[in-house]
């Protein structure tokens, strides 16, 4: 992992592999962002000009490297850009500040230490800053040959990420600055924990596997740890769980982390979704869309994650992650299109397709959290292909049975810098998933499936609860280049939301 560390020294004397600074997209042509003082006046006033003879902008992510100026220490600028220049008197977003800091933790693959001269307003812009530089250095060479020793000295074929990164301008010891660090660090490692998730072949993370990590985790942090593998999931009659898993060789497993704060006045729960693999079952997917189903975790990977750094930051709320954790393969034992499971909560479902699959082990799970009677209960999920459709790959859907609680993780998400977007319930999609055999189907409506599968997981919400449905099909898995923060492959969508809740929670802020 990448280090972290704060410094007010002067960016001439400082000794590093490159010196960051900020360009934002003026008028008239690149601007040279707040921050940068000390590089600017090296180059006589003229920087601006100098990066617009080499071609920048100031566009959003763009990157341009130049000799650094005489009498610095470091041997490289590295000039990134931060888009529209603000308004007179405005600040630079913090989201701005991350996908800036992200870019150029990529650029700088291979580097032992870059200092990050980015514009510093408060403590916000400093873990801004230092969140999106610790996103960006991720890499994930763990099936390489050697990993990132190699990759290291190859450098054809990969380097190390950036190993240092020090914020100019953040003061070491502030307070306000400190607990910004701590906060971008906690919260950067354990989402990058959960990318790792994403991006381990299937062939090594199956439930069993899974459930393994977590409880190293939760061992290390403090968090209480359950189990439920397949002979307690039978007992509690956990069919939709069960179903699911019933055609692979691997056997599901439900996971329960408890992360408690003797101060602690509401309790949250999250579920995630953790389909380790997803064939369709007996509804095998077609050719083409088989590659990335090792994705199909990534809302388990999410909760995970989100529990595990409520836990490292010491937050004064409970949070209760629940993973239900299933493989989803065609076989002679498998779960057919007909047959009808008995859920935990005693509604029976009618399959009508395997691979709406996500519905019956989120189903199960959240009837589990609903028995504790938590304060508000979210799930996090890559259920749909109909909200990518909707939304496209970098935007998840919020849904809810609350209007203003479903306002809340809107606005959480879009705070934290992740695209989202509120989306409806309608009642009369309900009736497309009535069933003239069970309680209901696991299918409903083809037009808007997306709310379909809210509007079925809302069958298993217990009464009174608030709670809201993350559809994360989008963004949790990004096929296209790196952008920003943002790497290609396991995203850890979901996370930094997740997170924001418990935070707003346990300051009374959540309504």
């Amino acid at each position: 992992m990448t280090a972290l560390t704060l410094s007010t020294a002067a960016a001439p004397g400082l000794r590093a592999d490159a010196i960051v600074i900020g360009v934002a997209k003026g008028d008239k042509g690149p601007v040279v962002a707040p921050g940068a003082e000390a590089v600017d006046k090296a180059y006589d006033g003229g920087l601006a000009g100098v990066l617009e003879t080499l071609g920048a902008s100031g566009a959003e992510g763009e990157v341009t490297k130049l000799p650094a100026p005489a009498g610095f220490k470091t041997p490289l600028v590295v000039a990134v850009g931060l888009g529209a220049r603000p308004e007179k008197d405005a600040e630079y977003g913090a989201e701005a500040l991350r996908r800036a800091a992200g870019a150029a933790a990529r650029a700088l693959a291979g580097a032992k230490k870059a200092a990050f001269a980015l514009p510093v307003e408060d403590s916000a812009s400093v873990g801004a800053i230092g969140e999106g530089a610790l996103l960006g250095a991720y890499s994930f060479d763990a099936y390489k040959e050697n990993g990132q020793a190699a990759a290291a000295k190859d450098k054809k074929n990969g380097k190390a990420p950036l190993a240092e990164v020090t914020v100019l301008g953040a003061k070491p010891r502030d307070k306000a600055h400190k607990l910004a660090v701590e906060r971008a660090t906690a919260v950067a490692e354990e989402l990058n924990r959960a990318r790792d998730l994403v991006n381990t072949p299937p062939n090594d993370l199956n439930p069993e596997a899974f459930a393994a990590v977590a409880q190293a985790a939760a061992k290390e942090h403090g968090i209480k740890v359950q189990v439920l593998d397949e002979k307690a999931l039978t007992k509690g009659g956990y069919g939709g769980i069960l179903g699911v898993g019933a055609g692979s060789a691997s056997a599901p497993r439900l996971v329960k982390l408890s992360y408690t704060s003797s101060k602690a006045k509401k309790h949250l729960a999250f579920v995630g979704k953790g389909i380790t693999y997803d064939s369709g079952g007996i509804s095998l997917k077609p050719a083409g869309h088989n590659e990335t189903m090792k994705c199909d975790m990534s809302g388990a990977a999410a909760v995970f994650a989100a529990v595990v750094a409520a836990a490292r930051l010491g937050l004064e709320v409970n949070v209760t992650g629940w993973l239900a954790l299933a493989e989803n393969m065609p076989s002679g034992s498998a779960t057919r299109p007909g047959d009808v499971l008995r859920m935990y909560s005693g509604k029976t479902v009618e399959v009508l397709n395997t691979d709406a699959e996500g519905r019956l082990v989120l189903a199960d799970a959240l009837w589990a959290a609903s028995q504790e009677k938590p304060d508000a209960l979210v799930d996090v999920a890559t259920l749909t292909g109909a909200m990518v459709l909707a939304l496209g790959n970098r935007t998840f859907g919020v849904m809810a049975n609350d209007d203003a609680f479903r306002s809340v993780v809107h606005e959480a998400a879009e705070e934290v810098g992740e695209a989202a977007w509120p989306m409806p319930l309608p009642e009369h999609l309900r009736k497309g998933m009535d069933s003239p055999t069970a309680d209901l189907a696991n299918m409903g409506e083809r037009m808007g499936g997306g709310l379909v599968a809210g509007l079925f997981l809302r069958e298993f919400v217990g009464e009174g609860i608030t709670w809201a449905h993350l559809d994360i099909a989008g963004p949790a898995f990004n096929e296209q280049g790196p952008f920003g923060y943002t790497p290609k492959g396991g995203t850890g969508s979901g996370v930094r939301t997740l997170v924001r809740l418990a935070e707003l929670t346990a300051a009374g802020d959540l309504g």
